[in-house]
């Protein structure tokens, strides 16, 4: 175990023995142990709150917060002053002050409530101009969004007072405790209230609605991204920025969860999130036409129903697995694929999706890809990625490699003095089968051991300064700084319309921290790569090799035609491996024991034996289309093609309510003619409806 769980439970054990202590102290009495257990207790908490807050939420999850701790040390040291000569906290006014400060503390409550409702609007948005919202820099943490904090720090005085009082037998300390938490609560009471006066309040739900209404009118937007999941799946989003910010038209990104508008990487692109489905069909009546869906989700379903829009499922990569090709994408009006072999796997799969309906437009993102430029130099180093997929939510060992090869296909990979290992995991390895974590956990640890037994010449330390100055260069682009009370409100008031081309000047400072990054380590050192620096594309760059799994990082790889090998967990024989997963028809394949390690090394410092780069050209083509017209440009047709039909239906859909006005003005007109004809017909229509 960790010094930190160490460290955790030795807290919360003597935080049981402090209660015990003064519990013990304030029954039987004894002054020294009512008065240590007390303060041992107000202390082991700050430093709880401040230091271990996994401690913290284990005591909440058992309905003993710092609200129930805090009142019952207060208990306690009112029992242990009762039970202590010479002061009496009911006769003197201790006991109704102290419950004087727990009333004000819910009233600071309330009006922290009340402040939070105000300032959580229906819409959070990112690189758009939302001061007429009327946003407002937030109120103190402690006071707004922090009550258990507030109590403990508040009643440090009440404490100190009482606990004097009872070493002293005099009254007038504690009532100078009290008095100074009563001070606090009030003050702070009254400061955080000033968020509800006029001045303070921001636009309301209306307002803010009316806002979006006009804002969308004004910008005009032709084409969004839309985007909803969990915290671990905004790279799926992120990895579309690019192209996003590349279309003709005036691009969105539209997201449900608040937590995710801060997951977007940086962009220029307007952002806004719309947490409510009812809120969400104000963009039936913008200028919007067409919608790309990165990733399905449960809240996929509510943006479908919007008749004015046509949507577009682009998935967040390719791979021949079945996840690949899930039913729900025939809800989409298209699919858009990267080539071919997609577009023959959902004909195979037969899951409703038409061919008609089916897209290809590459993958405009793999740009940065450079490609092939021959074997490693004889007296350098192999450069080999590890990149596994994860084990997903099925048991499934055709998954990933990483629990029955990682460790065969690592120390095979590390037994090779040539070889320079990247591993990079993929970011939910470990997520579902804990195997998956432990045969993680002990490939880096291999790498680690390997690192040990190597040496060699390391970079100086400018390279490592080098670093510093475009991490923190980079850091200064696409991070926003943001003090510890800002909330939601005030982060939308910060990050307004962005100022200049940001976008280029992020990807420049990208493209100069990763030549850093890769210039301070030696050549010869393993890594271990996890996070979204490096990204991908940059390890792509950095190998000569990749091993992988059926997934889609087997599909970008192959846009730089460099060999590489996949593992076969499965159980199929390798034909039959080969037959069922496409993308795997130029790879070496690899058996969970890692033997044809060594000859797939050869392969790729030799390439005479490299016997598979035809088969990896036309398996580029295949799977990602042809190189002419770029992929970009044709991803660009396909968003104009699909505005162009939402434009048709449009058409098609006002004509319609033309005409079904207009037949219904006919009829109430030839109704008025026939009762001017008749107009005893229409008495006795109207006895009969009567």
């Amino acid at each position: 175990m960790s010094s930190s769980p160490l460290k955790a439970l030795l807290a919360a054990a003597l935080l049981a023995v402090a209660i015990l202590v003064q519990l013990v102290g304030a029954l039987v009495p004894v002054l020294p142990l009512f008065v240590v257990g007390s303060a041992a207790g107000l202390l082991l908490d700050l430093y709880l709150v401040r230091r271990q807050p996994r401690v913290t939420s284990w005591l909440g999850r058992v309905r003993f917060d710092v609200t129930s701790r805090q009142l019952l040390r207060d208990m306690l040291i009112v029992v242990g002053l009762i039970r202590t000569p010479g002061v009496d906290p009911l006769e003197e006014p201790l006991a109704l002050a102290l419950l004087c400060g727990y009333f004000l503390h819910f009233c600071c409550q309330g009006v922290a409530l009340l402040v939070r409702r105000t300032r959580t609007l229906p819409v959070v948005t990112r690189n758009i101009d939302a001061s007429a919202l009327r946003l407002s820099a937030a109120p103190p943490r402690l006071l707004a969004r922090q009550p258990s904090r507030r109590l403990l720090y508040f009643s440090v005085p009440a404490t100190a007072g009482l606990l004097a009082t009872a070493v002293t037998g005099d009254a007038l300390w504690g009532l100078l405790g009290l008095g100074l938490t009563l001070l606090l609560s009030l003050v702070g009471t009254v400061w955080l209230a000033r968020w509800l006066l006029p001045g303070k309040r921001p636009a309301n739900e209306r307002e803010t609605l009316e806002w979006l209404d006009r804002w969308l009118a004004e910008y005009r937007p032709t084409v969004a991204m839309y985007f909803s999941g969990g915290a671990t799946s905004a790279y799926q989003a992120n990895m579309w920025l690019s192209t996003l910010s590349s279309l003709d038209g005036r691009p969105l990104i539209v997201l449900r969860e608040r937590f995710m508008v801060q997951k977007i990487e940086a962009t220029d692109v307007p952002i806004v999130c719309i947490p409510k489905v009812a809120h969400l069909m104000h963009l039936e009546h913008s200028s919007l036409k067409a919608m790309l869906h990165p990733a399905n989700s449960g809240k996929t379903s509510q943006v479908l129903r919007i008749p004015s829009i046509k949507h577009a499922f682009i998935n967040h990569g390719e791979s021949d697995k079945l996840s690949s090709c899930n039913p729900y994408a025939k809800a989409y009006d298209e699919v858009w694929v990267a080539g071919p072999a997609a577009r023959d796997r959902y004909q195979l799969a037969d899951i409703g999706v038409d061919d008609h309906d089916v897209v290809e437009v590459g993958r405009p993102q793999l740009a940065p890809i450079r490609p092939y430029a021959g074997p490693p130099a004889a007296d350098g180093f192999t450069t080999v990625l590890y990149a596994p997929t994860w084990e997903g939510w099925t048991d499934d060992p055709g998954n990933t490699s990483i629990i029955l090869a990682g460790e065969n296909i690592v120390r095979a990979l590390l037994a090779d003095p040539k070889v320079r290992l990247l591993y990079k995991p993929h970011p939910m390895t470990g997520s579902v089968d804990p195997r998956a974590a432990r045969a993680d956990a002990l490939i880096r640890q291999l790498i680690a051991e390997a690192n040990a037994r190597r040496s060699g010449p390391r970079p100086g330390p400018e390279a490592a300064a080098e670093l510093a100055r475009r991490t923190a260069a980079l850091d200064e682009l696409t991070s926003s700084a943001f003090r510890a009370s800002a909330d939601e409100m005030e982060r939308m008031l910060l990050q307004s319309t962005p100022e200049g081309d940001r976008e280029a000047a992020v990807a420049a400072a990208t493209a100069a921290w990763e030549e850093a990054y890769w210039a301070s380590f030696p050549e010869w050192e393993h890594q271990v790569i996890t996070g979204p620096r490096p990204a991908l594309f940059s390890c792509f760059n950095r190998s000569d090799l990749l091993i992988s799994d059926v997934s889609s990082v087997v599909s970008d790889w192959l846009t730089s035609e460099k060999p590489y090998a996949v593992t076969n967990t499965t159980g199929l024989s390798e034909e039959e491996f080969r037959t069922g997963f496409p993308t795997v028809r130029a790879a070496v394949i690899l058996t969970p024991d890692a033997s044809g390690v060594p000859a797939l090394l050869e392969s790729v410092r030799v390439p005479e034996k490299d016997t598979l780069v035809q088969a990896r050209a036309e398996l580029k083509t295949h799977l990602l289309g042809p190189a002419d017209p770029p992929s970009i440009v044709r991803f660009n047709r396909a968003v104009l093609a699909l505005c162009a039909k939402a434009e048709a239906r449009q058409a098609r859909q006002a004509r319609m309510g033309t005409a079904f006005r207009e037949a219904s003005e006919l009829r109430g007109t030839g109704r008025a003619e026939a009762e001017e004809r008749d107009p005893e017909a229409n008495g006795t229509e109207d006895a009969v409806n009567a």
